[in-house]
C-alpha cells in the first residue's frame, strides 16, 4: 500500500515446472497462479524435513514449559521468519512484478505527483510476510494453544480479505471492496476470534478486566468484553493500514510495537513476573510471544525490500493481518490501553484522518494539508526518508515508555 491513501476531503482542488498429469491441460499462466500460493508450503515442508532432527534435539534439551524453552522458541521463530522472508522475497517480488503492480491514483493530484516515482510498484507483499510468520509459528509454536491457533486464524483470514481487496483494486476499475464489504469481513473475523478468547479467559480472575496502564486500576467487562474486543481488533487492523503510506513506515513501526508486545506477552504469561509487575497473569499467553517474535522477524526481512525506494508494498494483504494480530495480542494479555501508548503512531495517524474528515464537514476546510498525518509532512516539503525515520524514532520512544510504565503499577 502506497502513500496515496487519501479521503475525498483531502483532494487538492488547485492542482519450468513439473508436469503433473492433473494439470496438463492448464496454460502456463494458470499453472503459475496455482503454484504460487503453494510455494510457502513447499518451502516450509522442506525446512521441517531438513531441520526436524535439530528441532527434536532442542525439545529434548529444553522440554517442558521452562522460560528457557519459551525464550529460545521465540528467538528461533524470529530468526526463522526473517530467513524465510529474505529467501521468499526475490522470487515472489518477481512474480508480483509480472502480475500485480499498483498504479498511483489517489483523489489528490498533488499526492499523485509526489508519488509518481512509485507508480507500478509490485504490491501484495503481505502474502509472503504472512507465509513466513505462519511457517515459523507452525515450526516453533505450541499448536495445542488456543491463543496460537486463534492468532493463525486471524492472520490467515485477514490476509485473504486484504488480498481480495488488493486484487479487486488491481484488476478492476473499482477501488477495492466497498466499505461495507471490507468492514463486514473484519467484523466477522474479529467476532469469531474474540469469542474464542472470551471462552478461554472468562473464568480467569483478570481475564476480561480492562486494565489502566498507569496505576493498578481495572474494570471487569464481563460480556461487554466481546464488543470491546471486536473494536480493538478491527480498529488496530485499520490503523496499521492507514499508516502504511510511505516506504518502510508501517513496517518499521510494527517492528518496534511488535518487539514491545513480545516482551509483554512473555511477562503476562510468566506468573512470577506478572505478580511482581502487578499486571494480569493470563495462563498460556506467553505462547503469543512466539507468534509475535515471528512477526517481528518477518517484518525485519520485509524491510530489506520495503525500505526507500521500495521494491514491493505490503498492501492490505499485509497491513490488515499485522494490525489484527497486534490487537488480538493486546486483548489476550489485557493491555489494550497500553497498546494505544506503544502503538501511538498508529493511533496518531488514525486520529488525524478522523479529525480531518470531521473538520472538513463542519467548516469546509482542511485541518491539516493532507491526512493521514505523514502526508501532511510530505505536502510540507519534507523528504520521505526524513518523515519515516522520525516516525520510527517516535515509535521507538513510545515502545520504551509503554514498557517502562509497567513499573508505575
Amino acid at each position: 500500500m502506497t502513500g496515496h491513501k487519501v479521503s475525498p476531503e483531502n483532494a487538492d482542488e488547485s492542482l519450468g515446472y513439473p508436469h503433473f498429469s492433473l494439470f496438463v491441460t492448464l496454460q502456463r499462466r494458470d499453472f503459475d497462479l496455482f503454484l504460487f500460493p503453494a510455494l510457502p508450503l513447499i518451502m516450509f515442508l522442506w525446512f521441517v524435513h531438513s531441520f526436524g532432527s535439530l528441532m527434536e534435539q532442542v525439545r529434548r534439551r529444553t522440554a517442558g514449559d521452562s522460560d528457557v524453552y519459551l525464550t529460545a522458541r521465540t528467538a528461533a521463530a524470529g530468526v526463522s521468519a526473517f530467513i524465510l522472508t529474505v529467501v521468499l522475497g526475490p522470487p515472489v517480488i518477481r512474480w508480483l512484478k509480472r502480475r500485480f503492480r499498483e498504479p498511483i491514483r489517489s483523489d489528490s493530484e498533488q499526492l499523485n505527483r509526489l508519488h509518481a516515482c512509485k507508480n507500478e510498484t509490485p504490491t501484495m507483499g503481505g502474502v509472503f510476510i504472512m507465509a513466513a510468520v505462519a511457517g515459523s509459528t507452525l515450526l516453533w509454536g505450541d499448536l495445542t494453544s488456543r491463543y496460537v491457533l486463534t492468532g493463525l486464524f486471524v492472520m490467515g483470514t485477514l490476509t485473504a480479505l486484504g488480498a481480495l481487496d488488493d486484487w479487486i483494486k488491481l484488476t478492476t476499475v473499482r477501488k477495492g471492496l466497498t466499505i461495507r464489504q471490507k468492514l463486514g469481513g473484519q467484523l466477522f473475523i474479529s467476532c469469531v476470534a474474540v469469542l474464542l478468547i472470551w471462552l478461554e479467559q472468562q473464568h480467569q480472575p483478570e481475564g476480561t478486566a480492562l486494565v489502566w496502564p498507569f496505576g493498578n486500576r481495572m474494570i471487569v467487562l464481563g460480556p461487554w468484553f466481546v464488543l470491546w474486543g471486536i473494536l480493538i481488533v478491527v480498529g488496530t487492523s485499520n490503523a496499521v493500514n492507514l499508516t502504511d503510506g510511505l516506504d518502510g513506515l508501517a513496517t518499521g513501526c510494527t517492528i518496534f510495537v511488535g518487539t514491545a508486545f513480545v516482551a509483554l506477552t512473555y511477562l503476562c504469561g510468566h506468573r512470577t513476573m506478572a505478580e511482581y509487575l502487578m499486571i494480569p497473569h493470563i495462563v498460556g499467553s506467553g505462547e503469543l510471544a512466539v507468534v509475535l517474535g515471528a512477526l517481528v522477524g518477518a517484518m525485519l526481512g520485509f524491510l530489506w525490500f520495503n525500505c526507500y525506494p521500495a521494491q514491493v508494498f505490503m498492501g492490505d494483504a499485509g497491513a490488515l493481518p499485522i494490525g489484527g494480530l497486534l490487537g488480538l495480542s493486546a486483548l489476550v494479555i489485557r493491555q489494550e490501553l497500553l497498546l494505544a501508548v506503544v502503538g501511538g503512531i498508529f493511533v496518531l495517524e488514525t486520529v488525524s484522518v478522523i479529525l480531518q474528515v470531521v473538520w472538513f464537514r463542519i467548516t469546509g476546510r482542511r485541518l491539516i494539508r493532507c491526512s493521514p498525518l505523514h502526508n501532511h509532512f510530505l505536502f510540507r516539503g519534507d523528504h520521505e526518508i526524513k518523515i519515516v525515520v522520525r516516525f520510527w524514532i517516535g515509535s521507538a520512544l513510545l515502545a520504551i515508555v509503554g514498557i517502562a510504565s509497567l513499573k508505575l503499577h
